[in-house]
Formats: structure tokens, sequence, C-alpha cells
């Protein structure tokens, strides 16, 4: 990297802010993926002023810009593949503003998911979005890949809970979109175009969330099936009641199996699907509420039903799934995990159709996931110093996404598309569609210096 670009760089930010030795600019060249590439410099932006003249003084010399947060993601989006420079928003964490008569926080990008959380609960609120990581994870994050969480099948994703923001463009121009009211149709919706592009239109320096009241009450169930198909019947009662649950989380047989292997849990021997139902409201509701919940898991194959009566008893129905992850760890070597969506409707036929890849390609697979929305995480396991097997799990992944688009789905809920689905977006776009948003991108970007080679595959890739 030329000595003038790191001047400019200085200038733009300060000295104290760009890292040059590479001990220091090698945390910054790896997300969740495990990938990693190393970058030419790091700026360590404290403000919006700065990340406009960066992207300027980039523009300029036509260098590579990848804005990232705490690297939690999963799909590459923050690797610096292209080299150049890692714009670090970590340090902009500021909660700028709490309006609670207007329901609403300003915050900057680097603020996590918690900080947010805590800040919004001091005056009886919260912001839906809740991925697993948010304790690490950031608001810029989240708005990146429109990462939502469990809470998403009652109250929304990103997209649903932003009001507006404010980002600097490939241009290095500022802008301003969106609104700070509940209503508003004037121009076109660039929050939530922004919102999920991962970087690759604009570095956004400022997000007014939407909060939404905390609920009196919540109360808690676990309910146990023979099979997928009982489950997935009692998935289509439940996210048709009035009274949507706020969580509605399942485990297919092979998930069970691998946590009975990790940790002795209280489930029934011929289990063969768990929903985890969150239900929450007014505190003199929740009783029917209950009932209509109970009523509604209440399907042929259901074999236990059981509901938490205070935080303990809570805390031990979660005990199979959290156990899960720590099982997920050590039940292979390698994991690929994918975040694909089907309609509800047809759950039941994509983990029927897993189960018969995993045969198949002889991969084992487990699954689990945010029922309500059919986003399921679908976890190929093997090692990947073994040839075989790791050819059999990449041909058995191609083929698990052709069956989520044959299923009418979607390659990815809220992991992104970064790098390692860039090339598989492909089969989801149709070739207009991407023509717009390469024209879109070029709009926003037009030297294409904004986190490259992500999210958009190339035009002629795309399906006619």
């Amino acid at each position: 990297m030329s000595e003038a670009l790191i001047a400019d760089l200085e200038r733009a930010a300060g000295a104290a802010a760009v890292l040059r030795a590479p001990a220091e600019r090698w945390t910054y060249g790896y997300d969740n993926s495990r990938r990693h590439a190393l970058p030419a410099a790091v700026v360590l932006a404290e403000e919006a002023a700065q990340v406009a003249e960066v992207v300027r003084v980039c523009r300029r010399h036509r260098v590579p810009l990848v804005a990232r947060g705490r690297g939690t993601g999963t799909t590459g989006a923050a690797v610096p593949t292209a080299g150049g420079v890692v714009l670090s928003l970590e340090r902009m964490d500021a909660i700028v503003e709490l309006d609670p008569d207007d329901r609403l926080m300003v915050v900057q990008p680097g603020a996590t998911n918690a900080a947010v959380q805590r800040a919004a609960a001091a005056h009886g609120y919260f912001w839906p979005p809740d991925p697993t990581s948010a304790e690490a994870c950031t608001v810029g994050g989240n708005l990146a890949c429109n990462a939502a969480g469990p809470r998403a099948v009652k109250y929304g994703t990103p997209r649903e809970c932003t009001l507006g923001l404010e980002a600097v463009a490939g241009t290095g121009a500022r802008l301003r979109t969106g609104v700070r009211t509940t209503k508003g149709v004037v121009g076109y919706d660039l929050t939530r175009l922004i919102i999920g592009s991962e970087g690759t239109l604009a570095v956004v320096t400022e997000a007014t969330l939407r909060l939404t009241p905390l609920p009196e009450a919540r109360r808690t169930l676990r309910a146990v099936y023979a099979g997928v198909e009982a489950a997935a019947r009692a998935v289509a009662r439940l996210t048709a009641l009035p009274s949507l649950p706020c969580a509605l989380e399942f485990m297919d047989r092979a998930a069970l199996e691998l946590v009975r292997g990790h940790q002795p849990v209280a489930l029934p021997a011929d289990a063969g699907a768990l929903l985890m139902i969150e239900t929450d409201g007014p505190e003199g509701c929740m009783d029917a509420i209950v009932a209509a919940t109970r009523r509604a898991a209440d399907v042929e194959g259901l074999l236990e039903l059981e509901e938490a009566a205070d935080e303990a008893a809570r805390a031990e129905l979660w005990r199979a799934r959290k156990a899960l992850s720590p099982a997920l760890r050590n039940a292979a070597p390698g994991k690929i995990n994918e975040d694909v969506v089907v309609p509800v409707s047809r759950l039941a036929e994509l983990v029927r159709g897993l189960e018969r890849l995993a045969d198949e390609h002889r991969t084992r697979i487990v699954n689990f996931g945010h029922a309500g929305n059919g986003n399921l995480h679908v976890n190929l396991l093997y090692d990947p110093a073994d040839a075989g097997e790791r050819a059999r799990a990449e041909r058995c992944l191609d083929a698990v996404f052709t069956l989520v688009l044959e299923l009418g789905g979607t390659l990815s809920g809220e992991h992104g598309v970064g790098l390692v689905k860039r090339a598989l977006a492909a089969r989801e776009l149709d070739a207009e569609a991407l023509a717009l948003m390469h024209a879109v991108k070029a709009q926003f970007d037009p030297d294409g210096i904004l986190n490259p080679g992500k999210t958009l595959p190339p035009l002629a890739a795309a399906v006619g």
C-alpha cells in the first residue's frame, strides 16, 4: 500500500486511528466464517465525518473498502478478500438519543445489540432483533445482513424495526434515509434497500430504531412430537393464532439425538421433533393466550406438552435447545451451517427432503431453527481432512439449495450472502432483477470500492 494512501488516511481519521502493523491488521481480516485475508490498512473511525473522508480517500486511490463491526457474521462478508482498507466502526458505539414518547432510539453502528436492549429496557421498551450473538454483535452488523433471531416471527426483522439511516455512499457523499415516524411514503425506501446490502451500497453511520413496548408477561411451553409432520401441522396452527407466539423454535430428530449424546435431557424416547414456544402479552390475558396456544399445539402426534411454572422451569425446558450448540461443536471436526427459508407450509417437506439427502450423500445433517418463519439452520457435519467426506458434503449442500428453491424458498434468511453464497445467489435471482441490482450498486458506488466481490453475483451468472 502506498505511503500516499496511508498519509491521506491519517489526515482523514488521525494517525492514531490508522493501523499498519501486520499483527494489528491481522485481527481485522476475519469473521465468523473462519475465512481470513490480511487488509493493507485498518482505520478505526470515531465519527461520521471521518467515515465520509475515508471513503473519499479510498475512492480517490481506487482502493477497496470493507466496513465491519465485531466480525460475528458467518458468510465472509467482512473479510477483505480484495485487500485494501478495513474500516472498523467498533468505536462508533454511542446511543445518541432515546425518545420514549416517540418510541425510537438513535444509535451509532458500533453499539452492540445487547447495549441497545439494556438502554431500551430501562424505559420499558426493546428492539425486536435478537440474534444469538447479541452480546457481541453490533447494530451495524445486524443491519448489514438483516439479522433477526427468534422474535422475528412476531415482531419482524431489522427492516421492519428501523425507521431511518444516516450513511455514506461509495462516492463519499453523506445521505439520510427514512423518517422518525411510523408512517412515511415520500420517495423510494432507501432504508430497506441499504439494510441487508452488507456494506456494498453504503456505510451506515447512524440508525434510527423503532422500539416496541416490553410485554408485561411471558410464558414458555415445550411441545414434543412423534415426527416432523406433526410439528409442522402445529406450527401452521400456532402461526395462525391472533396471539402469535413471540418465539417458535424447532429441532428435528437428528438434533434431539445429538443433544442426548451430549448430556442427559428429559425427553420421550421416541421424540421425532421439538418445538419451543414462547408467548407474551398483558398479564391479565396470559391464561387465555396459553390456553389457545395449547389447543393449537395439540395435534395428532403430540407426545408431550409442558409449561414452565417459573424461571427455573423455563431454563429447564430450554436446556435441550441450549445444549445443541456445544453438541454441534463437538459432533464433527467440520460443520457447514446454512440458514435457508421455505414457506411455513413446506417445512415438513424440507425436513423430509433433508433426511433423504443425508442418506443419499452419506452426510450427517442436523436441523434446527425459527419454525415460525420457515427459517432452518441446516448443519452438515463432516471431517475436512477426509477428502471423500468433504466432497460428499459439498455435493449434498448443492442438493440442499436445489431442494430449497424447488420448495419456493430462499437461500439465506438472516446470515446474509457475503462471500460464501455469492455464486449461489444467481440460482435465485433472475437476469432482469440482477441487472437492476447492479445498476443500483453503480449509482451508490460508481467505482465499485465498497466490499467488492460480495453479495451480488456477476451479471452473466444469473438465470434467464
